[in-house]
């Protein structure tokens, strides 16, 4: 069971606190990684959570060893995990770990090895650290509030460019897509028309570490879940970019759509999409 989360508060100016969170976040996503590399290619045990939604025997067993290390670590802290549904309704404006033992489930079950663990520290609402970890690349994406973003111990900021036709966009698809597919095709129809290209990844969490370090220029989707995104948020904003929702308003990770850039090309993006 989750922990409450009422009564936690961590300053966030406390970078010495961070540097620890941080470090924590860093040893359960490993951990969850090395799991997940060790299954990697082997015979899965699959369920569905719907008619494409998959979850395999390495989301579960990923998630147990990442919240088993949080809870250890951290054992006043609650727990948002992807897997444990009776954590889905802790208090949004607390301070929990939230955690995707595996985001890209579909790959990982195909042998595509565009997948990670993603785990961030929200309180209030906001990501405190974020940790995006691509096991099959060995490449660890973190951010901490007011200490920028790095990948494997390097600082990246996200790109310059500045005009949408020289822009690499990515999006994604959601698992219930049919009453969504006209303005899923429409919205992709006007980023192809007016962007040098679109990529379509399947793993959120990844598509955002991407723009933070500037292979992306910037990213969409919708029908997310927080842990999906509260990680990548963080790696975007503390590279340099740019996260809302697709219209421009104030974005959450409790809102289930994302419009992240450079912050350079979000205005020319965002009257786009619906």
């Amino acid at each position: 069971m989750s922990a409450q989360n009422k009564s936690v508060f961590i300053d966030p100016s406390d970078k010495k606190t961070l540097d620890k969170l941080l470090a924590i976040a860093i040893e359960a996503a490993r951990s969850g990684g090395q799991i997940l590399r060790q299954r990697y290619g082997k015979p899965h045990d699959i369920s569905k959570k719907g008619a494409v939604n998959l979850v395999t025997e390495a989301d579960l067993a990923s998630e147990r060893v990442v919240t088993t290390i949080l809870r250890q670590k951290t054992p006043n802290f609650a727990i948002m995990a992807e897997e444990q549904d009776d954590s889905h309704g802790l208090n949004q404006t607390g301070t929990m770990w939230v955690v995707d033992p595996l985001d890209g489930t579909t790959n990982f079950a195909h042998g595509y090895p565009f997948f990670a663990v993603s785990i961030a520290l929200l309180q209030q609402g906001h990501p405190l650290v974020g940790v995006v970890y691509v096991p099959m690349l060995n490449e660890l994406f973190t951010a901490m509030v007011g200490g920028g973003t790095r990948l494997n111990g390097e600082s990246v900021v996200t790109t310059k460019t500045d005009t949408l036709i020289e822009a690499l966009v990515a999006t994604g698809f959601p698992y219930e897509r049919k009453a969504k597919l006209p303005g899923i095709m429409r919205n992709l129809e006007q980023v192809l028309s007016h962007a040098r290209d679109v990529r379509r990844g399947g793993a959120a969490a990844i598509d955002l570490a991407y723009v933070a370090c500037g292979r992306l220029d910037a990213y969409y989707e919708i029908q997310l879940n927080p842990w999906d995104t509260a990680a990548g948020w963080l790696l975007v904003t503390e590279a340099g970019g740019k996260v809302t929702k697709m219209n421009g308003e104030t974005y959450s990770p409790f809102i289930p759509e994302i419009l992240a850039s450079n912050g350079l090309i979000h205005e020319a993006l965002r009257p786009l999409l619906q």
